[in-house]
């Protein structure tokens, strides 16, 4: 009941908030380093794509998102030049998304800020707070796959 007479301390909404000051500084040090047309649906793709290539399907799942919305994001990226499709040499029937030169800037980019931020948000709160919350997100995440993996 406190979260419909104070909104602010729904977890939810903390999250939100917080991933949109992240994303907000992450997308301005794209921009003034020329790479553009990156939206937020992006972000699922970058983080998982390894040097040796994945599979639509395989990336869909490490973001934990729908195949299809992967595909279409991958779609848009493959347009702007930051991913190339190449055939799977295991399975002649796959394809294997890999990042092109712009997009490995755009992970240097993007890690580079956001530790930025992180070293902002350590200076407001301090380093074991910011270490605990890492923690317990990486916990909870861990136990929301395996809950989903399990049934």
């Amino acid at each position: 009941m406190e979260e419909l007479s104070n909104p602010h301390r729904s977890l939810g909404l903390l999250l939100r908030l917080l991933n949109q000051h992240w994303g907000e500084d992450v997308d301005a040090a794209l921009r003034s380093a020329g790479l553009d047309g990156i939206r937020a649906s992006h972000a699922n793709v970058f983080p998982f794509v390894p040097p040796e290539g994945i599979q639509i399907s395989e990336l869909a799942r490490l973001a934990n998102m729908r195949k299809q919305s992967m595909g279409e994001a991958v779609d848009q990226l493959e347009r702007a030049g930051y991913v190339e499709r190449r055939p799977d040499p295991r399975d002649r029937r796959a394809r294997l998304v890999f990042l092109t030169p712009r997009g490995d800037a755009v992970r240097s980019v993007a890690v580079a800020a956001g530790r930025r931020v992180e070293e902002r948000w350590i200076a407001l709160t301090g380093a074991q707070e910011i270490e605990a919350f890492r923690e317990t997100m990486q916990r909870l995440n861990a136990r929301l796959r395996a809950s989903q993996e399990t049934g």
